[in-house]
Protein backbone atom coordinates (compact mmCIF):
# COMPACT_ATOMS: atom_id res chain seq x y z
CA UNK A 1 0.00 0.00 0.00
CA UNK A 2 1.19 3.51 -0.86
CA UNK A 3 0.06 6.17 1.61
CA UNK A 4 0.71 9.79 2.58
CA UNK A 5 -0.83 12.47 4.73
CA UNK A 6 -1.47 16.02 3.53
CA UNK A 7 -2.38 19.20 5.42
CA UNK A 8 -5.37 21.17 4.19
CA UNK A 9 -5.92 24.77 5.26
CA UNK A 10 -9.66 25.17 5.79
CA UNK A 11 -9.64 28.55 7.55
CA UNK A 12 -12.16 29.93 10.01
CA UNK A 13 -15.41 29.39 8.09
CA UNK A 14 -17.29 26.25 7.09
CA UNK A 15 -15.87 24.90 3.85
CA UNK A 16 -16.19 22.25 1.17
CA UNK A 17 -12.60 21.78 -0.02
CA UNK A 18 -12.06 19.86 -3.27
CA UNK A 19 -9.34 17.21 -2.82
CA UNK A 20 -9.58 15.74 -6.32
CA UNK A 21 -6.45 17.38 -7.73
CA UNK A 22 -4.41 16.34 -4.68
CA UNK A 23 -5.72 12.78 -5.08
CA UNK A 24 -4.80 12.69 -8.78
CA UNK A 25 -1.32 14.02 -8.04
CA UNK A 26 -0.90 11.39 -5.29
CA UNK A 27 -1.87 8.59 -7.69
CA UNK A 28 0.51 9.85 -10.39
CA UNK A 29 3.41 10.17 -7.94
CA UNK A 30 2.71 6.64 -6.67
CA UNK A 31 2.58 5.10 -10.14
CA UNK A 32 -0.98 3.87 -9.58
CA UNK A 33 -2.62 1.55 -12.12
CA UNK A 34 -5.74 -0.42 -11.08
CA UNK A 35 -6.81 -0.46 -7.45
CA UNK A 36 -8.55 1.63 -4.81
CA UNK A 37 -7.93 5.09 -3.42
CA UNK A 38 -8.99 5.39 0.21
CA UNK A 39 -9.30 8.88 1.68
CA UNK A 40 -9.38 9.23 5.48
CA UNK A 41 -9.86 12.30 7.68
CA UNK A 42 -8.56 11.57 11.22
CA UNK A 43 -10.70 14.24 12.91
CA UNK A 44 -13.84 14.07 15.05
CA UNK A 45 -15.38 17.12 13.37
CA UNK A 46 -14.90 16.73 9.61
CA UNK A 47 -16.17 14.43 6.88
CA UNK A 48 -15.87 13.60 3.21
CA UNK A 49 -18.36 13.86 0.37
CA UNK A 50 -18.26 12.89 -3.28
CA UNK A 51 -20.25 15.68 -4.95
CA UNK A 52 -20.26 18.20 -7.77
CA UNK A 53 -18.43 21.44 -6.95
CA UNK A 54 -18.37 24.89 -8.50
CA UNK A 55 -22.01 24.94 -9.61
CA UNK A 56 -23.46 25.76 -6.20
CA UNK A 57 -23.73 22.22 -4.80
CA UNK A 58 -20.95 22.88 -2.30
CA UNK A 59 -22.81 25.93 -0.93
CA UNK A 60 -26.06 23.94 -0.98
CA UNK A 61 -24.41 21.21 1.09
CA UNK A 62 -23.22 23.72 3.71
CA UNK A 63 -26.71 25.31 3.80
CA UNK A 64 -28.33 21.88 4.22
CA UNK A 65 -25.95 21.08 7.08
CA UNK A 66 -26.84 24.41 8.73
CA UNK A 67 -30.54 23.49 8.44
CA UNK A 68 -30.04 19.93 9.68
CA UNK A 69 -27.39 20.70 12.32
CA UNK A 70 -27.89 24.33 13.41
CA UNK A 71 -25.02 26.12 15.12
CA UNK A 72 -26.95 27.00 18.29
CA UNK A 73 -27.06 26.09 21.99
CA UNK A 74 -28.99 22.79 21.72
CA UNK A 75 -25.83 20.65 21.81
CA UNK A 76 -24.58 18.98 24.99
CA UNK A 77 -21.01 19.04 23.71
CA UNK A 78 -20.20 22.68 24.53
CA UNK A 79 -16.48 23.46 24.36
CA UNK A 80 -15.17 25.74 21.62
CA UNK A 81 -17.18 28.29 19.69
CA UNK A 82 -20.99 28.50 20.14
CA UNK A 83 -22.74 25.55 18.52
CA UNK A 84 -19.51 23.53 18.18
CA UNK A 85 -21.34 20.40 19.36
CA UNK A 86 -22.90 20.12 15.92
CA UNK A 87 -19.41 19.74 14.42
CA UNK A 88 -18.99 16.54 16.43
CA UNK A 89 -22.25 15.16 14.99
CA UNK A 90 -21.24 15.93 11.38
CA UNK A 91 -19.22 12.69 10.79
CA UNK A 92 -22.37 10.64 11.46
CA UNK A 93 -23.85 12.25 8.32
CA UNK A 94 -20.68 12.75 6.25
CA UNK A 95 -18.30 9.92 7.16
CA UNK A 96 -14.58 10.60 7.58
CA UNK A 97 -13.72 8.19 4.76
CA UNK A 98 -14.32 7.59 1.06
CA UNK A 99 -13.08 4.89 -1.31
CA UNK A 100 -12.89 5.45 -5.06
CA UNK A 101 -11.89 2.91 -7.75
CA UNK A 102 -8.74 3.64 -9.71
CA UNK A 103 -8.63 2.33 -13.28
CA UNK A 104 -5.51 2.62 -15.42
CA UNK A 105 -4.13 5.22 -13.00
CA UNK A 106 -7.22 7.47 -13.05
CA UNK A 107 -9.96 8.05 -10.52
CA UNK A 108 -13.17 6.37 -11.71
CA UNK A 109 -15.33 9.34 -10.75
CA UNK A 110 -18.46 10.39 -12.59
CA UNK A 111 -18.35 13.39 -14.92
CA UNK A 112 -19.20 15.99 -12.27
CA UNK A 113 -17.98 14.19 -9.13
CA UNK A 114 -15.21 15.48 -6.87
CA UNK A 115 -13.79 14.17 -3.60
CA UNK A 116 -14.34 16.87 -0.99
CA UNK A 117 -13.35 17.53 2.59
CA UNK A 118 -16.28 19.04 4.48
CA UNK A 119 -15.21 21.03 7.53
CA UNK A 120 -17.71 23.04 9.58
CA UNK A 121 -15.41 23.38 12.62
CA UNK A 122 -14.42 27.05 12.65
CA UNK A 123 -12.05 26.44 15.60
CA UNK A 124 -9.59 24.25 13.66
CA UNK A 125 -8.11 25.97 10.55
CA UNK A 126 -5.90 23.05 9.41
CA UNK A 127 -6.92 19.46 8.72
CA UNK A 128 -4.93 16.32 7.98
CA UNK A 129 -6.12 14.01 5.21
CA UNK A 130 -4.62 10.57 4.59
CA UNK A 131 -4.55 9.27 1.00
CA UNK A 132 -3.90 5.54 0.60
CA UNK A 133 -3.66 3.59 -2.64
CA UNK A 134 -4.15 -0.16 -2.61
CA UNK A 135 -3.14 -1.84 -5.85
CA UNK A 136 -5.54 -4.38 -7.34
Amino acid sequence: MYSTEIDVKTGSTAVVHDLTDEARRFLTEGGARDGLLHVWVPHATAGLAVIETGAGSDDDLLAALDDLLPRDDRWRHRHGSPGHGRDHVLPAFLPPYATVPVLDGALALGTWQSICLVDTNVDNPTRRVRLSYLAG
